[in-house]
């Protein structure tokens, strides 16, 4: 079989085993991402897979710089890469993107045992913020309080839900007509 052929019979393997999976994403036929893990992971990350043109006889070209990626630390990236690259040297010659997925799904855990989440953004505040915060933070809000009066005067506007009755804020128009 040529390179294509595999790549086609591949390709409509994915597409099958895959269908209707959130974390499978076709981007062209020759290029995929892959999340491994739930969106609210913090463990969780994205491959991008992208076909040579003599895959698989040639390794695909495995990348995380996904946006989604952004707080995962290069060398946890790099961990990732070098394991995934020698499951590629095991599989090389065969269709593997399955393969490769079901592995990074199954290791995981391990892959992302020393990850540290990046924190990228950094705000930067003065002293006298940080002190008025503080002595605010410290001070408890006060609620309003209402007088016998008011409370009977909202009560006998509200229904017994509390809510206003319809049309309680309704402007009359009265046409003026000077005949």
């Amino acid at each position: 079989m040529t390179a294509n052929e595999d790549q086609e019979m591949e390709l409509e393997a994915l597409r099958s085993i895959y269908e209707g999976d959130e974390c499978f994403k076709e981007l062209t036929p020759a290029s995929f991402q892959f999340r491994i893990g739930d969106l609210e992971d913090s463990k969780a990350f994205i491959l991008d897979v992208a076909w040579p043109e003599r895959y698989p006889e040639v390794a695909p070209q495995i990348s995380l710089d996904a946006f989604f990626n952004n707080r995962i630390s290069s060398e946890t990236k790099q961990l990732i890469l070098s394991k995934l690259d020698e499951q590629v040297e095991a599989n090389l010659g065969t269709a593997m993107m399955y393969t490769l997925f079901e592995w990074a799904k199954e290791n995981q855990e391990a892959l992302m045992e020393n990850h540290r989440p990046v924190v990228s953004a950094v705000t930067l505040t003065s002293s006298s913020e940080v002190s008025s915060t503080s002595s605010s933070a410290k001070k408890k809000e006060k609620k309003e309080q209402l007088t016998k009066a008011q409370k009977r005067r909202i009560i006998s506007r509200t229904d017994n839900k509390g809510e206003l009755p319809r049309g309680w804020n309704w402007i009359d128009v009265i046409k003026v007509c000077a005949c």
